[in-house]
């Protein structure tokens, strides 16, 4: 079994939640609360403009940008009453636990002879705005528990692919269809394999009561209102994430840790035993050693076991990983060297994909192999490497010249994105940690030395941007730090400024 671990650092600004597993940072995820996700929010939307040519619509949910949807997202009535009413349909799918459980495709139609402008429709979030786009909605609506996901509309029950056993599936399937009502799909999600039928009934009756508030409050609520929210990032990872295999959970935030043991007793049978408080002054992440994975996350090289690397480039329509034999020369033929190199570089590109949360189109550049043999068993490691992926991702198979070309689901920015902005100084063609991102490091970084250091007095010689960021947007999480550590800081006058990005964003040292 995988030994797991979640490790959640939160403050009043900012979330960061790290999966360690086997003690390495798998995954992370980020949320800063004035930008609080999106997806899974449902909301009543108005229409504002239909686009016959893109056979897709702009939608008004009250954000500063429209949101996108696409003729292939959008139900027409006639179909989610005859769903409704199909009450003999129900048969075991095979949708995948990731896609939360779209009915299958109908022809429905040109977009412009369903929708029109001004009209006003239920949709749900489905991808994050990224970049200069909005975020991607649906008319597919899914509401997600513990251990089960409700579809309204549809009638199938789907059962998780990673549930293989045979008889496992078709117990959860007799057992979900004994206690499901007519008019709605579910979807058996990885959990339940370990649940009991009170746990899967709880879970079951919790997103129904769900749904029909939201069904009573729509027709109340005038266009763009927002109808119900996802839990915040804490709640909404640990459910997604939590297994079995997950030793403990560590939060260093007594409130988050009161509300995630209510969550946890609420929903998932003894979980809560396995949740810590941390309450040492030293910095949870530096606990961990995750802020140093954090910051090689952020880099353009990674190295390999036997002295090969990797050279990974993020661009707007793709990204590329670039396999290199580096200083490793090998110890036999060229053969040898190059296959070991590019199996090495398998598992570390899977995880650079989770924990850089990359998506879209990806190009794996390896090695070029001359053996089809070597070109098939470097295919299928990478398959079976993918397995630790949760996420939904297409592969095609080596090509001759080392290429493989593959697609990764992607909801929300990469965690390069997310913390980092585009360079001012060579107009977007390279990128600098944002203001945000390094007001939060020197805020751990004032933690850290107070504590290494003893003293209670620092010099902070800030950038601009930095100090109006901290004296304004976080003074006050910054003057709770300060009170928190018995620190007094000293501001001084620098020469930096965010003009000059040559130099070091921040220093700090004892006064």
């Amino acid at each position: 079994m995988l030994e797991k671990q979640l490790i959640i650092n939160a403050n009043e600004s900012e979330t960061r939640i790290a999966l360690l597993e086997r003690g390495d940072l798998a995954e992370l995820y980020i949320e800063r609360h004035h930008e609080r996700a999106m997806v899974g929010n449902i909301y009543k939307a108005r229409i504002n403009r239909v686009l016959p040519g893109i056979q897709a619509a702009f939608i008004d949910i009250g954000a500063d940008r429209s949101a996108f949807l696409y003729a292939g997202e959008v139900i027409k009535e006639d179909i989610i009453h005859a769903n409704e009413a199909d009450s003999e349909a129900d048969s075991e799918g095979d949708w995948p636990e990731e896609d939360m459980g779209k009915p299958a495709r109908v022809n429905r139609g040109p977009i412009e002879k369903i929708l029109s402008e001004g009209q006003q429709i239920l949709v749900q979030i489905s991808k994050e705005p990224l970049g200069t786009k909005g975020a991607r909605a649906t008319m597919h609506v899914s509401l997600p528990g513990r251990y089960l996901v409700l579809v309204p509309g549809a009638s199938k029950i789907g059962i998780s692919k990673k549930i293989a056993d045979d008889d496992k599936r078709q117990q959860l399937k007799n057992l979900v269809k004994s206690m499901k009502p007519k008019g709605v799909g579910v979807i058996v999600r990885t959990a339940a394999q370990d649940a009991d039928e009170r746990s899967l009934a709880k879970d079951l009756r919790f997103l129904i009561r769900t749904w029909q508030r939201i069904q009573l409050r729509a027709p109340r609520e005038s266009a763009p209102t927002l109808l119900y929210q996802d839990l915040d990032l804490v709640r909404k990872v640990t459910r997604d994430l939590y297994s079995a295999d997950v030793s403990k959970i560590v939060i260093d935030n007594q409130e988050g840790f009161d509300e995630l043991s209510r969550f946890l007793n609420a929903t998932t049978p003894g979980a809560a035993k396995k949740l810590e408080l941390h309450t040492a002054q030293i910095p949870l992440f530096d606990l961990y050693g995750i802020e140093m994975d954090i910051g090689r996350a952020l880099g353009r090289k990674i190295d390999l076991p036997s002295g090969g690397h990797l050279i990974i480039d993020q661009t707007e329509a793709l990204t590329s990983f670039d396999v290199n034999t580096g200083k490793f020369v090998g110890h036999g033929n060229a053969r040898d060297t190059i296959v070991r190199t590019n199996m090495e570089a398998v598992p570390q590109i899977v995880r650079q994909l989770r924990l850089r949360n990359i998506g879209g189109l990806i190009v794996l550049d390896f090695i070029d192999m001359e053996r089809e043999a070597d070109r098939e068993k470097l295919f299928l490691t990478l398959q079976e490497a993918l397995k630790q992926d949760k996420a939904r991702s297409t592969v095609l198979r080596v090509s001759e010249l080392g290429l493989v070309q593959m697609t990764r689901k992607r909801t929300a920015e990469s965690l390069e994105r997310q913390l980092m902005e585009p360079c001012p100084c060579c107009d977007g063609r390279g990128r600098i940690r944002s203001t945000q991102t390094e007001s939060y490091d020197l805020i751990r970084e004032v933690m850290r030395l107070s504590l290494q250091s003893g003293k209670k007095s620092l010099r902070l010689r800030l950038r601009d941007d930095i100090r109006d960021w901290l004296l304004h947007e976080e003074q006050p999480l910054f003057d709770r730090i300060l009170k928190d550590f018995g620190v007094t800081a000293i501001f001084e006058d620098a020469p930096v400024s965010r003009a000059d990005l040559s130099q070091d964003a921040y220093e700090v040292f004892p006064a």
